[in-house]
């Protein structure tokens, strides 16, 4: 039997291919386990979002169930009957104030204008005091009804609260095979018809004294004594909304007629109040409310802010740097822009708190600013605050982004265009940047997912507000203080209890965020994708 011949001795090295392909790790080639490695990393990423996207629904699914709990709890306990009442009260409460701020300017204008002393102008305005007593006064007997029926209200949405955790410590003591402990719990049922006779009985109350408010407002509202320097415009809008007040309070007394405890809660409502709804109100003695439209207001209005000052300021560095900056400029100019990136994001909300928001209210104090909308600003902490530091953090991202989107054009496009005869910037304006726009408007999307995102600068700077800013201020609207999304998730999670209805709003408003970046990135591609076959 012959023998094995002997290994080669001194055997040159394999090549670095071969050896890839012979080398196993597991049973798997070199270039197996890369692919393994790189393909795994993207199918755990897959996972993992699964996961998140699970939770987010798990938690916050229940919501509505509880939602819809909690309306139902607020028809049948009365508190519905008495918010009739209340958003009439609220109202003539609000028309007071502004009778209080027209005096107010009328004050100011005596004593810093006209240099009256304080006690002769208080007495030139005891006329005015006299008709700003009398319309406060004419919603004293509502006012009266709706704090007395009130309590009887709260008091039996309190027996209910009560009953509802007795069952839930029934059920723990259940669980856990305490049935002795079980039936000591004491579940005392309420009646909801029987709890509520008298508020029910208190109709024809209620009744005389909407017509006794109607009645006085509308003897005053023409009755309004001269007022020496107050502002025209807001005399007239005090009318204005004067007459809207005086004009709802048949459909007052409409709704008090409809209104019917009975009446159960369309399945719909879970949804719509959350949607639709303009009040997010927790810990509240009254009725707590979970609507996400205040929210959702001062997050667009924060981000439209960031992205206007962005937009440009990142674009346009980009286009700069890219096409017209010499090499030099473009060593400074770059690292600059991409290290603001590198500031902590509570870092800048400090600064917000600090330096910019005072700064920003005191530059709006100067007289030849004062025919801008909003200005003098009153509150230093407001959407145009938060704006300004999310622009700050936003440039970095759509100025890298944009940049490489112009370097991927093709050089052979430029010199076509130079050799047609164009100048650099009709080259820039008709050619690099048209051929770059899908990109760029990836830039601004990412840039605008960095805003809408942030947490920190808006919890810090936006003022926390709950409130739908007002309108009607026009482009002054931007100096009024929001809360946000991330904000109010940032503020309010860590003081919630877990699996309650406030707890599961919170989740709810992470899937709101979660669609919204859904929507904007289909809208990207469709937009990109129209203008890709435009061109083409």
């Amino acid at each position: 039997m012959l023998a094995a011949p002997p290994p080669p001795q001194n055997e040159a090295p394999a090549p670095l291919a071969i050896i890839k392909t012979r080398t196993r790790f597991f049973g798997l080639t070199f270039d197996e386990c890369i692919q393994a490695f790189f393909g795994g990393n993207a199918l755990m990423a897959v996972i993992i979002l699964g996961l998140i996207t699970v939770f987010l629904f798990k938690e916050g699914a229940a919501f509505f169930t509880q939602n819809h709990s909690n309306l139902t709890v607020y028809r049948k306990a009365g508190l519905e009957y008495i918010d009739i009442f209340r958003v009439a009260e609220a109202s003539h409460t609000s028309l007071s104030r502004d009778l209080n701020d027209i005096r107010l300017a009328s004050l100011r204008y005596l004593t810093e204008v006209e240099k009256v002393p304080l006690v002769e102008a208080n007495e030139r305005l005891a006329a005015f005091d006299e008709y700003a007593g009398r319309f406060g006064d004419a919603v004293t007997p509502l006012r009266g009804l709706v704090s007395d029926y009130g309590e009887l209200a709260v008091a039996i949405k309190t027996k209910f609260t009560i009953t509802e955790d007795a069952k839930t410590e029934r059920e723990q003591y259940l669980a856990v095979g305490k049935k002795e402990e079980a039936d000591k719990v004491v579940i005392n049922e309420v009646n909801f018809e029987q709890e509520l006779m008298p508020v029910l009985a208190s109709k024809e109350q209620f009744r005389e004294a909407v017509e006794i408010l109607a009645r006085e407002t509308r003897s005053l509202i023409d009755q309004m004594p001269a007022v020496v320097g107050a502002d025209p415009r807001s005399i007239a809008k005090f009318k204005v909304d004067a007459e809207a007040q005086l004009a709802s309070l048949p459909d007052v007394l409409a709704r008090m007629e409809a209104w019917d405890f009975r009446k159960p809660v369309a399945w719909y409502e879970r949804f719509t109040a959350f949607l639709f709804g303009r009040q997010w109100l927790t810990a509240s003695f009254w009725q707590d409310w979970y609507g996400v439209v205040p929210l959702f207001v001062g997050s667009l209005l924060v981000s439209a802010v960031a992205l206007t000052l962005a937009v440009p300021l990142g674009v346009g560095a980009a286009i700069y740097v890219n096409q017209l900056a010499n090499q030099q400029e473009q060593r400074f100019v770059k690292p600059a822009i991409e290290f603001i990136s590198a500031f902590p994001s509570v870092v800048l909300g400090f600064f917000g708190i600090a330096v910019l928001g005072e700064t920003l209210r005191q530059f709006s104090q100067a007289e030849w600013l004062s025919w801008f909308p909003g200005f003098p600003i009153i509150e230093r902490l407001n959407i145009l605050t938060a704006g300004c530091l999310l622009a700050l953090i936003s440039v970095p991202t759509i100025f890298t982004l944009s940049e490489d989107a112009l370097n991927n054009v093709p050089r052979a496009f430029k010199e076509a265009s130079y050799a047609l005869g164009a100048n650099r910037l009709q080259t820039i304006i008709r050619i690099i940047v048209p051929a770059a726009l899908s990109g760029i408007i990836s830039a601004i999307l990412l840039g605008f997912g960095r805003v809408i995102g942030e947490t920190m600068v808006v919890l810090l700077c936006a003022g926390n507000r709950i409130a739908i800013p007002d309108f009607s201020a026009g482009i002054g609207v931007v100096t009024q203080p929001v809360h946000t999304m991330t904000g109010i998730v940032a503020q309010e999670m860590g003081e919630v209890v877990r699996g309650s209805i406030h707890y599961r709003a919170l989740f709810v408003i992470g899937i709101v965020l979660f669609f919204l970046s859904l929507l904007i990135n289909f809208l990207a591609q469709k937009i990109v994708r129209r203008y890709r076959i435009s061109i083409g």
